[in-house]
């Protein structure tokens, strides 16, 4: 079933297709990945906000809770390594059990490990429902971390590679919103689940078996990717879903391209070796500078602990869930907006726009808490709508820029000799520093207050400062030529040889010596500071 026409433009020429209904089912499928994490996300913070909960596992935590008093910072109420280890200890398995994926997604194939990822998590969710005891509680997050770990390698390779470059930013995006959907959905479990007692946490866990039986029967559904099966050597296979997925058998240049560079990505045998050469500095350092600016943009901190935060803040229980309901519908909605403008505004305009977005948000949560929330006061109501809102305006800049795009460009500039292993790293990296996040945020809120708001409005300003000098445009630019948006930029030029740049124009232009194209070509000579004789 088409969905309407597109062309993939490769090498200067287009490749006709349509858009297949078959691929965009295999894009929600496979971003149902996606659904899992944002719900692991998003339920971690309502559970521990219950009283049932905290009091089989976290005892001292309720204590301290019902004693806080005037005297008593309303801050440092949630301040507890053991609750956030239950947090966090879902990244670092993530970021150990990455290692394992990125060999699983490139020997056998990105679908397998997208069923790997379904297979932990329906073991994590059995123990984390069952848990009658910490380790049982911990070992189920760690179940859960390994899911992640191969989802998130898995997944958005996945829909780089089956979309089309024309909808490759939206279609990677879906990834983005399923989690926002996921920290939706757990919020509103929680909002219902808090008023059941004493087991309403145990529901709270155990309905992450709905997502997570999606990515597992997806992944049984879906056809691997024509990239991955060409790697591979599984060249009639690979042709044969790639004209399943455009729609047409005229795939043949599409096709020949597509060998053509898995010929020379074979030539790589140590990926891992071969990605901290110099020429791979600017994918390398972009993808991992993304994943550190989009943890420390403050957005996981507010998202795993939105009711505890809000609780803090002084709203009572109900309220606190209510308000994260809110917020989590907000980065639902905006991520929708980024799906519509990411391939039409461009991927920096919107990640620029958002510095501007978060930043102002911040600073005015800063001063109300500051004037508002001290010596064991309670904020005023109107102080209190004033923060639902400015987190709102703070979760939408970011759904709608950073939560997505930190995950689309490291998927789109990795040539395919290091992609797997460039996205290893990249989902290393992030998890890293959103376990750092998730084990620290309760205790930088007790001991910066207020100030926790102007940390992350820093990093902000950093970031928005790297995008605008350092993050080039990849709006509709194939992930093959690439190149050239290196060999333009005025520091990454310095890292990328010349001779890649003119490889690929002697290498497209022998493909496609029409002379029609001579103009063209020697625009794109012009751009990479080559002679016109090349």
């Amino acid at each position: 079933m088409a969905g309407g026409a597109f062309s993939v433009e490769k090498g200067g020429k287009e490749f006709r297709g349509k858009f297949t209904g078959y691929v965009l089912l295999s894009c929600i499928l496979a971003a149902s990945g996606g659904l899992m994490f944002g719900y692991d996300v998003g339920i971690s913070g309502g559970v521990t906000s219950m009283d049932d909960f905290l009091g089989k596992f976290f005892p001292v935590v309720l204590a301290k809770k019902r004693r806080a008093t005037a005297t008593e910072s309303s801050y440092c109420k949630y301040d507890n390594q053991g609750l956030q280890a239950f947090t966090s200890s879902l990244y670092i398995a993530g970021l150990v059990a990455t290692f394992a994926a990125s060999f699983v997604t490139r020997r056998f194939g990105r679908k397998p490990s997208m069923l790997t990822a379904g297979v932990f998590f329906l073991v994590g969710v059995v123990f984390n429902a069952a848990a009658m005891n910490l380790a049982m509680l911990i070992i189920g997050r760690i179940m859960l971390g390994c899911g992640v770990g191969f989802a998130n390698q898995a997944v958005p390779l996945y829909l780089s590679e089956i979309a089309p470059t024309r909808f490759r930013g939206g279609l990677n995006i879906l990834f983005q919103l399923n989690v926002t959907i996921g920290i939706l959905f757990a919020n509103l479990v929680n909002y219902g689940t808090q008023r059941i007692h004493p087991w309403g946490w145990r529901l709270s866990l155990g309905l992450a078996g709905i997502p997570a039986s999606l990515l597992a029967v997806g992944s049984l559904l879906l056809c691997e990717t024509a990239n991955s099966l060409i790697e591979r050597g599984h060249l009639e296979r690979g042709k044969a879903v790639l004209k399943k997925i455009r729609g047409t058998d005229d795939v043949d240049e599409e096709f020949e391209e597509m060998v053509e560079v898995s010929r020379i990505a074979k030539e790589i045998k140590h990926p891992f070796r071969n990605i901290i050469k110099r020429e791979h500095r600017p994918q390398l350092v972009i993808a991992i500078s993304l994943q550190v600016f989009q943890q420390f943009t403050g957005i996981n901190a507010i998202m795993f602990y939105a009711p505890v935060l809000f609780q803090t803040l002084g709203f009572k229980n109900d309220a606190s869930l209510y308000s994260a309901v809110i917020t989590g519908a907000v980065n639902v909605l905006s991520t929708v907006v980024s799906i519509l403008s990411v391939d039409k505004f461009g991927r920096r305009a919107l990640l620029l726009e958002a510095g501007f977005q978060m930043f102002i948000p911040q600073v005015l949560i800063a001063i109300l808490l500051a004037t508002g929330l001290h010596g064991g006061k309670q904020l005023s109501h109107p102080s209190a709508i004033i923060v639902v809102l400015m987190i709102c305006l703070f979760v939408s800049g970011f759904a709608w820029s950073w939560g997505p795009l930190g995950w689309l460009i490291p998927s789109e500039i990795f040539p395919l000799e290091i992609r797997s292993a460039g996205q290893s790293i990249t989902v290393c990296s992030n998890l890293f520093f959103t376990f750092v996040i998730a084990q620290s945020f309760l205790s930088m809120l007790c001991h910066f207050k207020y100030g926790i708001f102007l940390f992350f409005a820093g990093f902000v300003v950093i970031m928005t400062i790297f995008v605008y000098f350092l993050v080039p445009e990849t709006k509709g630019i194939p992930i093959e030529e690439m190149v050239f948006v290196w060999r333009k930029h005025w520091l990454w030029k310095r890292f990328v040889p010349a001779s890649d740049a003119k490889d690929v124009i002697l290498e497209v232009a022998a493909k496609h010596p029409d002379p029609d194209e001579d103009q063209q070509f020697n625009g794109i000579k012009h751009q990479n500071g080559l002679p016109q004789s090349y």
